[in-house]
């Protein structure tokens, strides 16, 4: 009865590899390649441009627009305005809200500075 022992891999950090008469396979091309952030939006956007088709807008849009009807064309419109606001309104409040902080900072520093100057002003001299 004879003993077979195992083959230690030292590519593999000291594991034992468990079918040591099948050589490891590799190609030149996957060893040379990195997985980074880079590739994975280079594939994303082959991706898109592949699987991407004709864009089309909402029947209603597209109903009004290809007849012509004046009353159509109101309406895709006013649905156009209506999604440009709504695109428009995340900006608008962040803004709005980024300006009031800021004018309250000022505000505050501005009394800051002059508590200061009083003190200053009014501190006796010896």
């Amino acid at each position: 009865m004879s003993q077979r022992s195992l083959s230690i891999d030292a590519c593999r950090g000291g594991t034992i590899d468990p079918i040591p008469h099948f050589p490891r396979v590799r190609s030149r091309l996957l060893a040379s390649f990195r997985p980074t952030p880079e590739w994975a939006g280079i594939v994303a956007i082959l991706l898109l441009v592949l699987v991407a088709g004709e864009a089309l807008g909402c029947p209603t849009c597209k109903d009004g627009v290809a007849e012509s009807d004046p009353e159509g064309m109101n309406l895709a419109r006013g649905y156009f305005y209506s999604i440009l606001i709504m695109l428009a309104m995340p900006f608008t409040l962040a803004g709005s809200f980024g300006a009031y902080v800021w004018r309250e900072m000022r505000r505050q520093e501005k009394a800051r500075l002059e508590e200061h100057d009083a003190a200053i002003d009014g501190a006796p001299t010896d």
